[in-house]
């Protein structure tokens, strides 16, 4: 694979979770990793911690997950759930993009069920846009494309339909210790996080005739005369 991924989520812990499997293969097939989450994810804090000291958590296990991936984790300032779908956060994105200079740019699929996904599904595009083609001084460095690709997330819409599969079954144990970083992932009583993602992959492997593999989708302008992979 070798290749240059922003992975791109709502809060904290998403792209971990759908992509991350992706991430550990390119990493140790020599790639290089950036999730960016344009909120920290902080309202899931455990009792007995406050919403700030989560935020403060949440970011180091962000920085904990990327370094076990050969890479680097930004995070924006905006709170958890109040992710603003507005022009300021694309510029903001559109910079980090020129920044990391990605191949591949990994995002959320719509979602009805949580506005900073669908907010994020909505930015990531036109940031994309924005540090492809836009020169002012609202974004330096130079011009950068990248294709974007939408991720399978529980917690989007139930539409999600692959476009192809990734197979990173070199990465698999690496990604399951990675996630170890991540407490909501590990201690959720909401949910079980762990359970569900290596669960899938595994679905998804066997789908895709390796031992385990994630699903993206894409949109379907970008399906037409071309074999969908990174």
């Amino acid at each position: 694979m070798a290749k240059t991924i922003l992975a791109i989520g709502g809060h904290i812990g998403d792209m971990e979770l759908t992509a991350g499997g992706v991430m550990a293969a390119n990493y140790l097939d020599g790639g290089k990793n950036y999730t960016l989450a344009l909120t920290a994810g902080e309202r899931g804090n455990p009792a007995g911690i406050s919403v700030s000291d989560y935020r403060k958590q949440k970011i180091q296990e962000a920085e904990a997950f990327a370094s076990m991936v050969g890479g680097k984790a930004y995070v924006l300032e905006y709170a958890d759930g109040e992710l603003p779908n507005n022009e300021e956060v694309r510029y903001q994105v559109a910079n980090i993009i020129r920044e990391v200079k990605p191949d591949v740019i990994l995002t959320h699929y719509h979602s009805t069920m949580h506005k900073d996904h669908n907010n994020t599904h909505l930015i990531v595009p036109d940031a994309q846009f924005l540090a492809s083609v836009v020169e002012c001084d609202k974004i330096k460095g130079n011009r950068c494309y990248a294709p974007v690709y939408f991720c399978e997330n529980w917690e989007d819409d139930m539409d999600f339909m692959p476009a192809f599969y990734v197979d990173f079954t070199k990465g698999y144990d690496l990604w399951c210790k990675a996630l170890q970083t991540q407490w909501f992932v590990m201690n959720s009583k909401d949910f079980k996080y762990y359970d569900y993602y290596t669960s899938l992959a595994r679905c998804r492997g066997a789908l895709n005739k390796t031992m385990y593999a994630e699903a993206f989708a894409v949109y379907d302008r970008q399906k037409v005369g071309r074999k969908m992979s990174f």
